[in-house]
């Protein structure tokens, strides 16, 4: 991430979206707002099926955009279901670049209890996965141990790097700089050397991103609500990231912290999204 203009505010070149399966039709509204070349990320929820989840990541590809799929490793119920998956992208030619997670039920749903059984099963490569992404988290996670946290990251870029696979982390969602630079200091401190994406909202509704970060353990203390410009008083106002990618610009710094990039979080507003980037962006080289 590169500063921007003489106020710090950083150029977007290169960042990622996500949306889910049931997306399409939003991300068609929103093309012509996107750069082509875009990688957007395409979720595996529960209540999706195998067609809805290739669907979305034929569109992505065909609206010329790069598609990265992801895989829940504890929703997979079992070995033939991830083949079934990997094979019906590798046949579409959207397998190239996957998002591996370990997904929220408590109890695997099938043979991969995390995201490093999928890595370690040599399936991705198999179908021709040259690009995997893993998950960050520089808040901590709310049903993990900070120690385990550590220990997956460090296993699962392990893996890749013994398998010759490329990829980057994509963090969890945060409200405060600080924790997210100091974590990123961590992971290379810890040796790992791979791009970092960071986890920004897309413009949204103030009740819903609070909501959003109490279900994943994001801060959001008052200190933090106006640092960021939330309004605690004001649910029914609306909020967008960029005093916070401000922040992250001033003090990012590429021989401590490497390569780092944003990632989009839409909460389904796509369009809302690319528009407020390319709002962002006008006014950042002005």
């Amino acid at each position: 991430m590169n500063s921007g203009s003489a106020a710090g505010a950083p150029t977007l070149d290169g960042f990622s979206l996500e949306m889910t399966g049931k997306d399409v039709d939003r991300l068609r509204e929103a093309r012509h707002t996107i750069p082509p070349g875009t990688r957007i990320n395409v979720t595996f929820l529960g209540h999706e099926d195998l067609t809805t989840r290739l669907d979305a990541a034929r569109a992505v590809k065909h609206l010329g955009f790069v598609p990265v799929p992801h895989i829940s490793a504890r929703r997979l119920g079992s070995q033939a279901e991830l083949e079934e998956y990997l094979g019906g992208l590798e046949a579409d030619g959207t397998c190239d670049d996957v998002f591996v997670v370990g997904g929220d039920p408590a109890h695997p749903q099938g043979p991969y209890e995390d995201a490093l059984s999928v890595i370690g099963s040599g399936l991705l490569q198999k179908h021709g996965a040259r690009h995997v992404g893993i998950t960050g988290y520089p808040e901590g996670h709310p049903g993990i141990e900070d120690r385990l946290l550590w220990s997956a990251l460090l296993d699962k870029s392990a893996a890749l790097a013994a398998a010759g696979v490329d990829g980057d982390i994509i963090t969890q969602f945060g409200f405060d700089t600080e924790p997210v630079l100091r974590w990123i200091e961590e992971v290379r401190h810890r040796g790992i050397n791979r791009p970092v994406r960071i986890g920004v909202p897309g413009p949204a509704g103030v009740r819903r991103l609070l909501g959003y970060a109490a279900r994943f353990g994001v801060g959001t203390s008052a200190s933090i609500a106006r640092k960021y410009g939330l309004s605690l008083t004001n649910l029914m106002g609306t909020a967008g990231p960029d005093r916070f990618l401000r922040g992250l610009a001033e003090a990012h710094d590429p021989a401590r912290h490497g390569d780092v990039k944003i990632h989009f979080y839409t909460f389904g507003g796509l369009r809302a999204t690319s528009e407020w980037i390319g709002e962002f962006t006008k006014e950042s080289a002005a």
